[in-house]
């Protein structure tokens, strides 16, 4: 997720990525495999043209402007490539890839990395972002990225950023994914200073053009992280706060699938091979789940 104070929630210090630690894991009958020895992972992001997911590492207080973070490189068969694949990052949260660049949200600004070359290429300050957290990229190669302590979300064409919605209506936004001409929200509610929610988020979505809101889960559904489509014309959506993965179907229902973890943060979905990529933040700890294999 991205919160600004983990040990609200009952966080404890990450461990070291030369430390791996076995962790008890969920629904052990459809994991495909699980590493452990991250640095509170937060996104994972499966990129077609390699065949190999890039997982984000906070590594530090998620709003720490110190450099201490970074992005790992692992196989998509869980064989782990770089633990350290590009570093110098400032709390790096939301990931998503397009034509070669993998976009990432670090506090304050947006940075590109050229995956061929494994360094940075861009940096795009954010004037005025809180607490940059989610990205997405639709098909000509505009960015989005949610500020969620801010209530906005910023869009970047390439040559300056702008607000595209702001204000409580965007339900103190988390995780963002761009389907067709609409952007889909995973909303976190409004905060206490706990970061618990007395009504937590829902799923909706933007229309682009009209900046329309539209609910996909008309009741208050979770503290809402990652958003990806199903393949079916429904959702995979995980809710940080509660240790869950969700299916939300094409009007609205919602169903959790898989439980048990801390801090379910912003997973991959491969909708042809049914597969779950779930960093679980808290736990520093990745784990892939078959979802064919869940017991019914």
């Amino acid at each position: 997720m991205r919160l600004a104070c983990l040990a609200l929630l009952g966080f404890v210090a990450p461990l070291a990525a030369d430390e791996p630690k076995k962790v008890a894991t969920p629904h052990a009958e459809a994991v495909v495999w699980s590493l452990s020895g991250f640095e509170l992972p937060e996104s994972a992001c499966y990129d077609a043209a390699t065949n190999k997911i890039y997982i984000s590492n906070v590594a530090t207080a998620p709003d720490a402007k110190d450099g201490k973070g970074y992005l790992s490189v692992v196989a998509l068969d869980g064989k782990p490539e770089k633990m350290k694949w590009v570093t110098g990052l400032n709390s790096p949260k939301g990931i998503r890839i397009y034509k070669g660049t993998l976009w990432v949200s670090c506090v304050d600004e947006l940075v590109a990395v050229d995956i061929a070359k494994g360094e940075v290429a861009k940096k795009v300050k954010i004037e005025g972002a809180k607490f940059l957290n989610d990205v997405a990229v639709d098909g000509t190669g505009n960015v989005y990225v949610s500020d969620m302590l801010a209530n906005k979300i910023y869009v970047y064409d390439g040559k300056e950023a702008r607000v595209l919605v702001e204000g409580e209506d965007t339900e103190w936004p988390n995780g963002v994914l761009v389907d067709g001409d609409r952007l889909l929200v995973g909303g976190w509610g409004k905060p206490e200073a706990d970061f618990s929610t007395k009504v937590p988020g829902r799923l909706f979505a933007i229309d682009l053009k009209t900046k329309k809101k539209t609910l996909i889960t008309p009741k208050p559904t979770g503290n809402l992280d990652g958003v990806e489509l199903d393949g079916k014309g429904g959702y995979v959506i995980t809710d940080w706060k509660a240790g869950k993965v969700l299916h939300v179907t094409k009007d609205g229902e919602s169903k959790t699938i898989l439980e048990g973890f801390q801090g379910a943060a912003d997973h991959a979905y491969l909708a042809d091979k049914n597969l779950v990529i779930l960093p679980r933040m808290v736990e520093n700890t990745v784990t892939a789940y078959d979802l064919s294999k869940l017991k019914k």
